[in-house]
């Protein structure tokens, strides 16, 4: 019993850690681009507005940095402490993946991003614009290597197994491995879609306070302009992903659809509670055939049932259902709050300029066409990145249960001998500090979103007199 409660205390501890972690690379990966983007404009055209939202984005670039690599260093010592049996036995691919990301990334950033912080006045333009660049290419070659062994532990490829231990054949397998293109490309897209929308976000907390100026019209258009490109782009590389997920991962497919038994035409569920005991959904709202049309594109598709998977003495080597439909089902639902709310924004902006044309010279979207009550949504939607992130984070990876590496190790094959009370009390620790830091963090947004919005702060140029705000 006391096993029991280490591996599932252990798997809490490091889901509460890699839930905080994740939170910041989220925001650093795009961030750093949509600085380039900045950075750029503001050679192009020379106007204040770019440079005032570049000065006021970088030190949010900056705190996340931070809080990034300090809550990796942390989450990357469990490895020792908690979960010594997965290095033990893939440690020969796991650690040269994560030193390419030290050597590609971290060395990368730690030369750059002191030129990107400090170094407008002091250095050329087109140095500091390089050093942008940069600091944006190494957050992306991090996620890069994150994603490749994460991906290989969900369709490991290219090694051989020695004696119980993990041996590398085939490098160019391990990296390229199935799953990797699809989560990648899903990684890539969701840390854009959550700085849209904290751009968007925090730009219309300070519109809504009163602040005006051109960088604040700048900011969130650039904000929603990227959301509403971008979540249709994801939608396609989710289903892209699904379909990959169905092929080497079948039971976590199920699991995600709440669906007890392989067969054609099966409905898409919107709601249900499913029931592991009785093996059936209770309260079930359903579409027919839409799941099997979403997963097989075929209307009287074969989807696989969750009772497939199930050992001879009845236990269950499918992960937990309940988990992993509902969080699936958060993300997909914040997903279509996006699109909503951006596809409706955008609309809204358009329809002004082309009503005031003349009015709205040279601003090809007019941010005074948005409604109050949209300005009021994008507020709390700035974070609405992160809820989809960490429900797609949990589908995936409590999708993967028992398995640690799938048909390689189970997650209680690598859990340390570690005492149950000693892991309760550091979990506890790890979650009071978190939750302080998480809501610092956010002060720290507020604040400098209110002290720009005073003119106290980075983000002060003056109002477009030619925009008045409509009452």
């Amino acid at each position: 019993m006391e096993a029991l409660d280490t591996l599932i205390l252990s798997r809490i501890q490091f889901a509460a850690n890699i839930s905080f972690h994740i939170l910041f690379p989220t925001i650093t990966i795009a961030l750093g681009w949509v600085l380039l983007f900045f950075r750029v404009r503001f050679s192009q055209t020379g106007d204040d507005k770019w440079m005032n939202a570049y000065r006021f984005w970088v030190k949010i670039f900056a705190l996340s940095f931070a809080m990034g690599v300090v809550s990796g260093i942390t989450m990357s010592f469990q490895f020792g402490t908690n979960w010594p049996g997965f290095m033990e036995t893939v440690g020969n691919i796991a650690g040269p993946l994560l030193a390419y990301e030290v050597l590609t990334a971290f060395f990368l950033e730690a030369v750059f991003i002191g030129i990107m912080l400090f170094g407008f006045s002091r250095v050329p333009g087109w140095v500091h614009m390089l050093a942008t660049g940069l600091v944006a290419f190494g957050t992306t070659m991090s996620a890069f290597w994150i994603i490749v062994l994460n991906s290989w532990m969900h369709t490991p490829q290219g090694f051989e197994m020695r004696d119980g231990v993990a041996f590398a054949t085939d490098w160019w397998a391990i990296i390229f491995n199935p799953s990797m293109p699809y989560r990648f490309a899903h990684m890539m897209i969701a840390s854009f879609l959550t700085v849209a929308f904290l751009v968007a976000g925090v730009s219309a907390f300070r519109w809504l306070i009163g602040d005006r100026s051109r960088e604040v019209r700048a900011m969130l258009k650039t904000g929603i302009t990227l959301g509403a490109v971008l979540i249709p782009v994801q939608i396609f590389v989710g289903d892209s992903h699904g379909l990959n997920t169905l092929e080497y991962q079948p039971a976590k497919v199920a699991a995600m659809e709440a669906n007890w038994e392989t067969q054609p035409s099966v409905p898409l569920v919107l709601f249900a509670i499913p029931d592991e005991e009785a093996r059936e959904n209770h309260y079930e709202v359903a579409i027919p055939n839409v799941a099997s049309l979403i997963l097989t594109h075929k209307l009287d598709g074969v989807v696989p049932g969750l009772n497939d998977f199930m050992a001879e003495d009845g236990t269950p080597l499918h992960p937990p259902v309940a988990p992993v439909f509902f969080s699936f089902r958060v993300m997909v639902g914040t997903g279509m709050a996006m699109l909503a709310l951006s596809w409706v924004s955008l609309w809204f902006m358009y329809r002004r300029h082309h009503r005031h044309e003349g009015q709205t010279t040279g601003h090809w979207l007019a941010v005074e066409g948005l409604p109050k009550p949209f300005l009021w949504a994008m507020v709390p939607m700035a974070f609405s990145g992160w809820v989809a992130t960490l429900a797609g984070w949990y589908t995936t990876e409590i999708g993967r249960q028992p398995w640690l590496v799938q048909g390689v190790m189970t997650t209680e094959m690598a859990v340390a001998d570690v005492p149950a009370p000693l892991v309760l009390g550091t979990l506890i620790t790890y979650l009071a500090i978190y939750a302080g830091l998480l809501v610092a963090y956010i002060g720290v947004i507020v604040y400098l979103a209110t002290k720009a919005a005073r003119g106290d702060g980075p983000g002060t140029t003056a109002p477009d007199p030619a925009l008045a705000p409509a009452e």
